[in-house]
Protein backbone atom coordinates (compact mmCIF):
# COMPACT_ATOMS: atom_id res chain seq x y z
CA UNK A 1 0.00 0.00 0.00
CA UNK A 2 3.29 2.01 0.02
CA UNK A 3 2.61 3.28 -3.45
CA UNK A 4 -1.05 4.35 -3.30
CA UNK A 5 0.22 6.05 0.46
CA UNK A 6 2.55 8.09 -1.20
CA UNK A 7 1.66 9.25 -4.28
CA UNK A 8 -2.26 9.71 -4.20
CA UNK A 9 -2.79 11.09 -0.89
CA UNK A 10 -5.88 12.97 -2.97
CA UNK A 11 -8.16 13.19 -5.38
CA UNK A 12 -5.25 14.99 -8.05
CA UNK A 13 -2.27 12.48 -7.36
CA UNK A 14 -4.73 9.62 -7.57
CA UNK A 15 -6.34 10.73 -11.04
CA UNK A 16 -2.43 11.52 -12.26
CA UNK A 17 -1.90 7.81 -10.91
CA UNK A 18 -4.81 6.20 -12.50
CA UNK A 19 -3.97 7.52 -15.86
CA UNK A 20 -0.64 6.04 -15.99
CA UNK A 21 -1.89 2.71 -14.67
CA UNK A 22 -5.60 2.15 -16.55
CA UNK A 23 -5.80 2.77 -20.60
CA UNK A 24 -8.21 5.37 -21.46
CA UNK A 25 -12.06 5.14 -21.70
CA UNK A 26 -12.08 2.01 -19.81
CA UNK A 27 -15.68 1.03 -18.65
CA UNK A 28 -14.73 -0.37 -15.36
CA UNK A 29 -12.50 2.03 -14.28
CA UNK A 30 -14.51 5.01 -15.81
CA UNK A 31 -17.87 3.09 -13.90
CA UNK A 32 -15.76 2.87 -10.29
CA UNK A 33 -14.20 6.20 -10.83
CA UNK A 34 -17.65 7.88 -11.24
CA UNK A 35 -19.12 6.19 -7.96
CA UNK A 36 -16.40 6.37 -5.27
CA UNK A 37 -13.92 8.61 -6.74
CA UNK A 38 -10.35 8.42 -7.81
CA UNK A 39 -8.64 7.53 -4.21
CA UNK A 40 -11.30 4.82 -3.63
CA UNK A 41 -10.69 3.38 -6.97
CA UNK A 42 -7.35 2.95 -6.25
CA UNK A 43 -7.67 1.58 -3.17
CA UNK A 44 -10.11 -0.82 -4.52
CA UNK A 45 -7.17 -2.01 -7.02
CA UNK A 46 -5.06 -3.63 -4.32
CA UNK A 47 -7.95 -5.08 -2.62
CA UNK A 48 -9.56 -8.06 -2.94
CA UNK A 49 -12.88 -7.38 -1.93
CA UNK A 50 -15.90 -7.58 -4.00
CA UNK A 51 -16.92 -3.71 -6.27
CA UNK A 52 -20.43 -2.45 -6.31
CA UNK A 53 -21.41 -2.80 -9.67
CA UNK A 54 -19.17 -5.03 -11.37
CA UNK A 55 -19.37 -8.70 -11.44
CA UNK A 56 -16.54 -10.70 -10.11
CA UNK A 57 -15.01 -11.76 -13.33
CA UNK A 58 -14.71 -8.65 -14.52
CA UNK A 59 -12.98 -7.55 -11.25
CA UNK A 60 -10.53 -9.75 -11.55
CA UNK A 61 -9.71 -8.63 -15.08
CA UNK A 62 -9.60 -5.53 -14.17
CA UNK A 63 -7.32 -5.50 -11.24
CA UNK A 64 -4.72 -8.04 -12.86
CA UNK A 65 -4.84 -4.99 -15.73
CA UNK A 66 -4.03 -2.60 -13.67
CA UNK A 67 -1.73 -4.75 -11.76
CA UNK A 68 -0.06 -2.07 -9.16
CA UNK A 69 1.46 -4.30 -7.34
CA UNK A 70 4.01 -5.49 -10.29
CA UNK A 71 4.85 -1.87 -11.11
CA UNK A 72 5.61 -0.05 -8.02
CA UNK A 73 8.86 1.13 -8.86
CA UNK A 74 8.16 2.03 -12.30
CA UNK A 75 4.79 3.91 -11.49
CA UNK A 76 6.42 5.61 -8.50
CA UNK A 77 9.92 6.94 -10.82
CA UNK A 78 6.96 7.86 -13.34
CA UNK A 79 5.37 9.95 -11.08
CA UNK A 80 8.17 11.68 -9.94
CA UNK A 81 9.28 12.52 -13.61
CA UNK A 82 6.10 13.49 -14.33
CA UNK A 83 6.60 16.05 -11.49
CA UNK A 84 9.50 17.60 -12.37
CA UNK A 85 8.20 18.05 -16.28
CA UNK A 86 6.41 21.15 -15.83
CA UNK A 87 3.43 20.09 -17.74
CA UNK A 88 0.36 21.03 -16.23
CA UNK A 89 -2.55 18.15 -14.89
CA UNK A 90 -5.94 19.26 -14.67
CA UNK A 91 -9.06 17.63 -12.67
CA UNK A 92 -12.70 18.01 -12.33
CA UNK A 93 -13.11 21.19 -10.12
CA UNK A 94 -10.07 22.77 -11.51
CA UNK A 95 -10.61 26.52 -12.66
CA UNK A 96 -9.99 25.29 -16.44
CA UNK A 97 -11.40 21.99 -16.45
CA UNK A 98 -13.46 22.03 -19.79
CA UNK A 99 -17.23 21.17 -18.06
CA UNK A 100 -18.28 19.74 -21.30
CA UNK A 101 -16.41 16.59 -21.00
CA UNK A 102 -19.02 16.21 -17.83
CA UNK A 103 -21.22 14.88 -20.83
CA UNK A 104 -19.68 12.00 -21.20
CA UNK A 105 -20.23 10.84 -17.70
CA UNK A 106 -18.54 7.37 -17.22
CA UNK A 107 -16.53 8.12 -20.00
CA UNK A 108 -14.99 11.53 -19.04
CA UNK A 109 -11.45 11.23 -18.92
CA UNK A 110 -9.27 10.88 -15.41
CA UNK A 111 -7.00 13.56 -16.36
CA UNK A 112 -5.99 16.25 -18.38
CA UNK A 113 -2.44 16.62 -19.21
CA UNK A 114 -1.52 19.86 -20.95
CA UNK A 115 0.85 22.16 -22.30
CA UNK A 116 0.00 25.56 -23.34
CA UNK A 117 -3.02 27.82 -22.46
CA UNK A 118 -5.22 25.91 -20.35
CA UNK A 119 -7.54 28.71 -20.03
CA UNK A 120 -8.84 28.16 -23.79
CA UNK A 121 -10.85 24.58 -22.39
CA UNK A 122 -12.64 27.14 -19.93
CA UNK A 123 -14.05 29.09 -23.18
CA UNK A 124 -17.78 28.29 -23.38
CA UNK A 125 -18.56 24.91 -25.36
CA UNK A 126 -20.09 27.15 -28.40
CA UNK A 127 -16.61 28.80 -28.74
CA UNK A 128 -14.89 25.54 -29.85
CA UNK A 129 -15.28 24.04 -33.31
CA UNK A 130 -13.72 20.21 -34.20
CA UNK A 131 -12.24 19.89 -37.23
CA UNK A 132 -11.18 16.83 -38.33
CA UNK A 133 -11.04 14.27 -41.50
CA UNK A 134 -8.80 12.46 -44.03
CA UNK A 135 -4.94 12.58 -43.05
CA UNK A 136 -4.53 11.28 -46.78
CA UNK A 137 -6.31 14.16 -47.44
CA UNK A 138 -7.21 15.90 -51.35
CA UNK A 139 -5.84 18.95 -52.10
CA UNK A 140 -9.19 20.44 -52.05
CA UNK A 141 -9.66 19.34 -48.54
CA UNK A 142 -7.06 20.49 -47.47
CA UNK A 143 -8.32 24.32 -48.71
CA UNK A 144 -11.52 24.11 -47.39
CA UNK A 145 -10.62 23.09 -44.40
CA UNK A 146 -8.25 25.87 -44.39
CA UNK A 147 -10.71 28.31 -45.34
CA UNK A 148 -13.48 26.95 -42.65
CA UNK A 149 -10.42 27.21 -40.18
CA UNK A 150 -9.08 30.37 -40.60
CA UNK A 151 -12.91 32.04 -41.16
CA UNK A 152 -13.62 30.91 -37.58
CA UNK A 153 -10.69 31.61 -35.69
CA UNK A 154 -10.82 35.00 -37.06
CA UNK A 155 -14.42 35.32 -35.38
CA UNK A 156 -13.16 34.12 -32.48
CA UNK A 157 -13.37 30.43 -32.29
CA UNK A 158 -11.01 27.95 -31.05
CA UNK A 159 -9.99 25.25 -33.76
CA UNK A 160 -9.60 21.52 -32.63
CA UNK A 161 -8.08 19.03 -34.39
CA UNK A 162 -6.17 15.92 -33.31
CA UNK A 163 -2.60 17.13 -34.80
CA UNK A 164 -2.26 14.63 -37.81
CA UNK A 165 -1.39 15.33 -40.83
CA UNK A 166 -4.11 16.00 -43.95
CA UNK A 167 -7.19 17.85 -42.47
CA UNK A 168 -6.50 18.57 -39.11
CA UNK A 169 -3.31 20.08 -39.96
CA UNK A 170 -4.60 22.07 -42.45
CA UNK A 171 -6.95 23.05 -39.85
CA UNK A 172 -4.72 24.07 -37.11
CA UNK A 173 -2.33 25.49 -39.29
CA UNK A 174 -4.98 28.25 -40.76
CA UNK A 175 -6.22 29.23 -37.31
CA UNK A 176 -2.92 29.98 -36.42
CA UNK A 177 -2.01 32.09 -39.74
CA UNK A 178 -5.34 33.75 -38.87
CA UNK A 179 -4.26 34.99 -35.31
CA UNK A 180 -6.82 32.46 -34.34
CA UNK A 181 -6.50 30.28 -31.24
CA UNK A 182 -6.31 26.13 -31.86
CA UNK A 183 -6.00 23.59 -29.26
CA UNK A 184 -4.77 19.78 -30.59
CA UNK A 185 -6.12 16.74 -28.73
CA UNK A 186 -3.11 14.27 -28.96
CA UNK A 187 -3.71 10.22 -28.84
CA UNK A 188 -0.01 9.87 -26.32
CA UNK A 189 1.54 12.22 -24.69
CA UNK A 190 1.83 15.90 -24.67
CA UNK A 191 5.74 15.59 -24.91
CA UNK A 192 5.67 13.12 -27.19
CA UNK A 193 4.68 15.00 -30.55
CA UNK A 194 3.06 12.60 -33.13
CA UNK A 195 2.72 12.59 -36.02
CA UNK A 196 7.10 13.54 -35.72
CA UNK A 197 6.89 14.98 -39.67
CA UNK A 198 4.06 17.98 -37.29
CA UNK A 199 6.50 18.36 -34.74
CA UNK A 200 7.49 22.28 -35.45
CA UNK A 201 3.95 22.38 -35.93
CA UNK A 202 2.56 20.74 -32.18
CA UNK A 203 5.61 22.77 -30.79
CA UNK A 204 4.19 26.08 -32.04
CA UNK A 205 0.87 25.21 -30.70
CA UNK A 206 2.25 23.90 -27.49
CA UNK A 207 3.99 28.18 -27.61
CA UNK A 208 0.54 29.86 -28.49
CA UNK A 209 -2.33 27.31 -28.32
CA UNK A 210 -2.84 24.04 -26.43
CA UNK A 211 -1.83 20.56 -26.47
CA UNK A 212 -3.91 18.29 -24.67
CA UNK A 213 -3.89 14.48 -23.67
CA UNK A 214 -5.59 12.03 -21.20
CA UNK A 215 -2.15 10.10 -21.58
CA UNK A 216 -0.10 11.22 -19.27
CA UNK A 217 3.76 12.25 -20.35
CA UNK A 218 6.06 9.82 -22.22
CA UNK A 219 3.04 7.97 -23.58
CA UNK A 220 2.87 6.53 -27.17
CA UNK A 221 0.21 6.72 -29.61
CA UNK A 222 -1.94 3.13 -29.78
CA UNK A 223 -4.69 2.32 -31.88
CA UNK A 224 -7.48 2.20 -29.25
CA UNK A 225 -5.66 5.95 -28.26
CA UNK A 226 -6.62 7.76 -31.04
CA UNK A 227 -10.26 5.91 -31.24
CA UNK A 228 -10.68 6.76 -27.39
CA UNK A 229 -9.36 10.44 -28.20
CA UNK A 230 -12.17 10.93 -30.53
CA UNK A 231 -14.68 11.49 -27.83
CA UNK A 232 -12.73 14.40 -26.49
CA UNK A 233 -12.82 16.05 -29.47
CA UNK A 234 -16.28 15.49 -29.86
CA UNK A 235 -17.34 16.17 -26.45
CA UNK A 236 -15.07 19.52 -26.36
CA UNK A 237 -16.82 21.75 -28.58
CA UNK A 238 -20.32 22.34 -29.49
CA UNK A 239 -19.61 21.49 -33.66
CA UNK A 240 -17.61 18.65 -34.96
CA UNK A 241 -17.47 19.18 -39.08
CA UNK A 242 -15.81 16.20 -41.22
CA UNK A 243 -13.85 18.05 -44.21
CA UNK A 244 -13.24 14.38 -45.89
CA UNK A 245 -12.69 11.19 -44.50
CA UNK A 246 -12.92 7.49 -46.30
CA UNK A 247 -15.82 5.19 -45.14
CA UNK A 248 -13.45 3.41 -42.55
CA UNK A 249 -12.01 6.78 -41.28
CA UNK A 250 -11.57 7.06 -37.13
CA UNK A 251 -12.66 11.10 -38.16
CA UNK A 252 -16.50 9.26 -38.46
CA UNK A 253 -16.40 8.22 -34.81
CA UNK A 254 -15.73 11.77 -34.00
CA UNK A 255 -18.94 12.47 -35.49
CA UNK A 256 -21.24 9.66 -34.42
CA UNK A 257 -19.78 10.83 -30.58
CA UNK A 258 -20.56 14.06 -31.42
CA UNK A 259 -23.86 13.13 -32.62
CA UNK A 260 -24.35 11.32 -29.59
CA UNK A 261 -24.05 13.97 -27.21
CA UNK A 262 -26.08 16.51 -28.66
CA UNK A 263 -23.63 18.40 -30.23
CA UNK A 264 -23.50 19.80 -33.71
CA UNK A 265 -22.35 17.71 -36.61
CA UNK A 266 -21.51 19.27 -40.22
CA UNK A 267 -20.08 17.60 -43.24
CA UNK A 268 -18.16 18.61 -46.38
CA UNK A 269 -19.53 17.53 -49.92
CA UNK A 270 -16.84 16.72 -52.29
CA UNK A 271 -16.63 14.87 -55.62
CA UNK A 272 -18.36 11.73 -55.86
CA UNK A 273 -15.61 10.54 -57.83
CA UNK A 274 -13.20 10.90 -54.37
CA UNK A 275 -12.75 8.07 -52.31
CA UNK A 276 -12.17 11.13 -49.31
CA UNK A 277 -15.47 12.10 -49.79
CA UNK A 278 -17.78 9.00 -49.58
CA UNK A 279 -17.35 9.26 -45.84
CA UNK A 280 -18.81 13.09 -45.56
CA UNK A 281 -21.64 11.72 -48.00
CA UNK A 282 -22.33 8.65 -45.90
CA UNK A 283 -23.04 11.56 -43.16
CA UNK A 284 -25.34 13.57 -45.53
CA UNK A 285 -26.86 10.83 -47.09
CA UNK A 286 -27.78 8.77 -43.44
CA UNK A 287 -28.59 12.43 -41.37
CA UNK A 288 -25.85 11.99 -39.31
CA UNK A 289 -25.04 15.65 -40.32
CA UNK A 290 -25.90 18.89 -41.82
CA UNK A 291 -24.46 20.53 -44.95
CA UNK A 292 -21.45 22.72 -44.42
CA UNK A 293 -20.24 24.35 -47.31
CA UNK A 294 -18.97 27.86 -45.57
CA UNK A 295 -18.35 29.09 -41.43
CA UNK A 296 -21.31 30.66 -41.78
CA UNK A 297 -22.79 26.96 -41.53
CA UNK A 298 -20.82 25.91 -39.02
CA UNK A 299 -22.08 28.79 -36.78
CA UNK A 300 -25.85 27.97 -37.40
CA UNK A 301 -24.68 24.61 -35.95
CA UNK A 302 -23.30 25.88 -32.97
CA UNK A 303 -26.25 28.48 -32.40
CA UNK A 304 -28.87 25.40 -33.49
CA UNK A 305 -30.72 24.37 -30.27
CA UNK A 306 -29.73 21.76 -28.86
CA UNK A 307 -33.31 20.32 -28.19
CA UNK A 308 -34.21 20.59 -31.36
CA UNK A 309 -31.44 18.11 -32.63
CA UNK A 310 -32.47 13.96 -32.71
CA UNK A 311 -32.12 12.87 -28.94
CA UNK A 312 -29.31 9.89 -28.16
CA UNK A 313 -29.35 8.28 -25.35
CA UNK A 314 -26.09 8.32 -23.41
CA UNK A 315 -25.54 4.92 -22.90
CA UNK A 316 -25.79 4.45 -26.61
CA UNK A 317 -22.84 6.75 -26.78
CA UNK A 318 -20.85 5.94 -30.41
CA UNK A 319 -22.94 3.60 -31.49
CA UNK A 320 -24.70 5.04 -34.11
CA UNK A 321 -21.92 4.25 -36.71
CA UNK A 322 -22.01 0.40 -35.26
CA UNK A 323 -25.12 -0.30 -37.93
CA UNK A 324 -22.06 -0.32 -41.08
CA UNK A 325 -18.60 0.95 -39.20
CA UNK A 326 -18.03 -1.31 -35.87
CA UNK A 327 -14.71 -2.68 -36.06
CA UNK A 328 -13.92 -0.87 -39.44
CA UNK A 329 -11.74 1.87 -38.50
CA UNK A 330 -8.31 1.97 -40.20
CA UNK A 331 -5.16 1.67 -37.72
CA UNK A 332 -3.95 5.64 -37.87
CA UNK A 333 -1.75 5.20 -40.51
CA UNK A 334 -4.22 3.92 -43.16
CA UNK A 335 -6.98 5.75 -42.42
CA UNK A 336 -8.22 8.53 -44.95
Amino acid sequence: MAVIADLSPDERSARMLLSILAEPDDPVTGRVLSRVGAVETLRLVEDDGTIPGVNRVDTQVWRDRLALPRRREGVTERMRGIGQSGIMALVPGDEHWPKALNDLGERAPYVLWTRGATSFLARPMTDLVTITGARAATAYGEHVAGDLAADLASSGHVIVAGGAYGIEGAAHRAGLAAGGDTIAVLAGGVDRPYPAGHGDLLRRIADVGLLVSELPPGSAPTRHRFLARGRLMAALSGASVVAEAGTRSGSLHVAAHARALGRGVGAVPGPVTSVTSAGPHRLLRDGMAQLVTESADVVRLLEQDPASRAKVRRSSLGSEFTYRHQHSADPPGRSL
